[in-house]
């Protein structure tokens, strides 16, 4: 297949992360002479991606701001003025020098703040009805939310009020975004995703109010060495990936790659980047099928140690592509079809 014949498909970044200046002190990992430290606006975004005049926009996933779930509501002070944020972009109506235009709404096409899920559905409740009064006419962007798990204790996610407040999200139509860390914290992550999936789909008679699920950055696996097949780690992903894909309403990000490869590796011409990715790629598409795949940069993380990393990853998954030897519609549902079914955009 000629890669020059899919130059022109849409593109739906199905996962970026944006934030101004002033509220940097509000997000919890963020420190000064961090490789992220300083604004990454939505101008900053479309000079990064400006090698593709075919993306058509974006959804902006939170930012793990700082809060306090022991704290009742003024603990979501952070969250909710992401979500803030959020509207501003959503709305066209920024303040002065945070890196957006009335023009650039057209581009924010969902939006997935954090939400107290371990605090039950009672405090969910609460928490969704301040976060719509917050968002005003920008809520119906607001596609999903996300509690990162990649940090938490085993077992947090099977916790019955986290189990029971995904089940109100699955009934309010919206999305969870699922983020987890293989590589770092091992294969209970893994069992407990799997678990928690089984749980939140339990006893919900209508199909269409089982929470659809969005698994971030394909679980990020240990890239740092080349594929092994009898290398356990990689077994042990490949079975978990297998077991996910049979959930209907369960869908994986192409994104986060670049950040788990050696310098080494990620820094190869796309081409190669693809052969060294190609054995975890196949393990996905077999397990998803491209109808549950969608193509996420992960901007502006992507960018620690990588130049020109959008245009880079973006190439890196066209090649895989190609090297599968996908159709045409498939790699459309990729790019963007999956997006916009997934988050109703």
């Amino acid at each position: 297949m000629m890669m020059n014949k899919h130059l022109g498909i849409p593109v739906i970044d199905s996962h970026i992360h944006l934030y101004p200046e002033s509220e940097i002190d509000s997000i919890s990992w963020l420190e000064a002479g961090h490789p992220l430290d300083g604004q990454h606006s939505v101008q900053d975004f479309r000079n990064a991606s400006k090698s593709s005049p075919s993306v058509s926009g974006f959804v902006v996933v939170e930012n793990d701001r700082k809060f306090d779930l022991h704290a009742g509501e003024e603990g979501w002070e952070g969250p909710l003025k992401e979500v803030s944020w959020y509207r501003r972009m959503a709305l066209g109506e920024p303040k002065a020098g945070e890196g957006h235009t009335t023009e650039d709404s057209r581009l924010v096409l969902g939006l997935v703040p954090w939400a107290p899920l371990p605090n039950g559905p009672a405090a969910l409740e609460t928490y969704l009805d301040r976060a719509k009064q917050v968002a005003g006419p920008a809520w119906p962007k607001v596609k999903g939310f996300r509690y990162l798990l990649q940090d938490k204790a085993a077992g947090t996610a099977l916790e019955r009020d986290f189990i029971e407040s995904l089940k109100l999200l699955g009934r309010r139509g919206f999305i969870f975004e699922l983020c987890i860390d293989y590589h770092q914290k091992g294969k209970s992550q893994l069992d407990d995703i799997v678990e928690l999936i089984k749980r939140a789909h339990a006893d919900v008679a209508r199909h269409d109010e089982k929470v659809i699920v969005v698994l971030n950055h394909m679980l990020k696996p240990s890239l740092t060495a080349p594929f092994d097949e009898s290398n356990d780690e990689f077994r042990v992903w490949a079975a978990a990936v297998a077991v996910l894909g049979t959930f209907p309403r369960v869908y994986m990000k192409l994104s986060g790659a670049l950040s788990e490869m050696s310098e080494s590796t990620r820094l190869l011409s796309p081409p190669a980047v693809a052969e060294f990715l190609l054995p975890w790629f196949r393990v996905i598409i077999q397990a998803f099928g491209p109808q549950r795949i969608m193509f996420a940069s992960d901007w502006p993380v992507c960018t620690i140690g990588v130049e020109n990393a959008w245009a880079h990853w973006k190439s890196i998954v066209e090649a895989m592509c190609a090297k599968l030897d996908l159709d045409a519609s498939d790699i459309e549902a990729i790019f963007a079809g999956t997006a916009k079914e997934s988050y109703k955009v």
